[in-house]
């Protein structure tokens, strides 16, 4: 399955400045499958190291740092010798040996022309820990995701439909055979999601329950992972976090409320918990901007927040919505929708690299996102049918005057240039190609 990821490999790859490559994400994103993927297409030769509980593995790096000693019994491990420049070699799970993160410093410096890359299934929750030291300086990064929307669409055989897409103005309606598949294909992709081994199982059977068996699977071992990976005095208000955040995207002002997760508990008892699944890649948090001057990121209020999961497909199992309730719009989803919606669009922002925040304005008025593109201020409203109409961001767009705005939706394609600001209305399927329109 194509991932936007491998892209960035590629130039990492490339680079002459390029460090030793540190892959973060959540748990089951694919960051394995597509580093081997990577090696076994762009090298010579892969040499792949798993550390979770080897201790043979670890003892190498426990004498020193001397880089052509540790290569040399590694390739003594891997029964092939590994050359700088032809090899990729892949440390998996390196937060189950310090010392092997370390090491990066070390292989950076005195054997630059060896290619490096390394994954952990929490290893974002490993680096965020005091005791494991880390070399500042000396690693790249890549943070992977859940598959988007495009590479969903990709993976089920759409690739000649977004090829098609090409042959359209950007400001020029779609016609029916796009519309009507792309839509099909969103809500599909609500309930599946991006993981990609649940993606895989859609394609293999185009079973719901089959699909939901293994969503059901992977939430356990999320859980698992809690007990396994966390402080154990953090192992319960992990937990009431993780259940809450569903509950609390349903509320009409979907702000997160930790006052609202277990009764008596205040945002000092609760905040490490949920910085740690935020690490873990887990859940994603959205944070207010009351005065949207640039650069966001130092107007936000971080103690004011919205949270998301970052896999839309475990959103909707763990809220119980079934297949038939998605698919066809029941009356009784109608609330849900919009929250639903909103994780979506905030998703596929951040696969698109563009950081979101969300805009407020005492209790008047309310903006789904707002982001930062080449110096622009962006607004987006966000609608989850074809009701365009957004009195907040018609505030917004009269008070701060942006150059360019969004109105997402399923209505079809549209710009209105008439005012001071150009506003796109965009199909929330046609998301990922949102830069497009700046």
């Amino acid at each position: 399955m194509y991932r936007q990821a491998i892209e960035n490999l590629k130039q990492w790859k490339d680079s002459p400045h390029r460090k030793p490559l540190l892959v973060t994400g959540i748990r089951q994103c694919g960051k394995t499958y597509l580093l081997k993927k990577f090696g076994e297409e762009y090298f010579d030769d892969v040499a792949y190291f798993y550390f979770e509980g080897n201790s043979r593995l670890a003892s190498i790096f426990a004498t020193d740092f001397d880089t052509i000693r540790i290569l040399d019994e590694l390739s003594i491990i891997n029964h092939k010798k590994i050359i700088p420049g032809k090899t990729l070699m892949i440390f998996d799970e390196i937060q189950a040996c310090p010392e092997a993160l370390i090491s990066l410093k070390y292989f950076f410096e005195t054997l630059p022309k060896q290619h490096i890359v390394c994954a952990g299934s929490l290893l974002g929750v490993a680096l965020k820990r005091n005791n494991i030291s880390f070399p500042v300086g000396k690693v790249d990064r890549l943070k992977m995701y859940p598959m988007s929307f495009k590479e969903f669409l990709i993976a089920n055989g759409h690739k000649a439909l977004l090829d098609g897409l090409l042959k359209y103005k950007p400001d020029e309606p779609l016609p029916e055979l796009y519309t009507t598949t792309l839509t099909k294909e969103l809500k599909h992709y609500y309930l599946i999601g991006g993981l990609p081994e649940v993606v895989a199982r859609w394609i293999e059977t185009h079973d719901f329950s089959a699909v939901e068996a293994l969503q059901d699977n992977l939430l356990e071992d999320y859980a698992s992972d809690f007990s396994k990976y966390a402080p154990n005095v953090d192992v319960p208000k992990i937990n009431w976090i993780w259940d809450s955040v569903p509950i609390q995207l349903a509320r009409e002002n979907n702000k997160f409320f930790f006052s609202h997760v277990k009764q008596g508990k205040r945002s000092k008892d609760l905040e490490d918990a949920l910085e740690w699944l935020v690490n873990a890649g887990l859940v994603n948090k959205l944070d207010l901007v009351s005065v949207p001057e640039l650069p966001l990121a130092f107007n936000a209020d971080a103690s004011y927040f919205k949270v998301y999961l970052a896999d839309i497909g475990l959103l909707c199992r763990r809220c119980g919505l079934t297949a038939d309730t998605v698919l066809y719009d029941s009356p009784y989803y109608k609330n849900f929708k919009g929250a639903l919606t909103e994780n979506f669009v905030f998703n596929e922002l951040i696969y698109t690299n563009l950081h979101p925040y969300f805009w407020r304005s005492g209790n008047t008025a309310e903006l789904d996102f707002i982001f930062e593109y080449q110096s622009q201020l962006v607004p987006v409203e966000a609608k989850a049918e074809i009701h365009t109409r957004a009195k907040s961001y018609g505030l917004f767009c009269k008070k701060y005057n942006p150059q360019t705005g969004f109105k997402l939706s399923l209505k079809n394609i549209g710009i209105n240039d008439s005012g001071d600001t150009k506003t796109v209305s965009l199909p929330l399927y046609l998301l990922w190609n949102i830069k497009s329109y700046l």
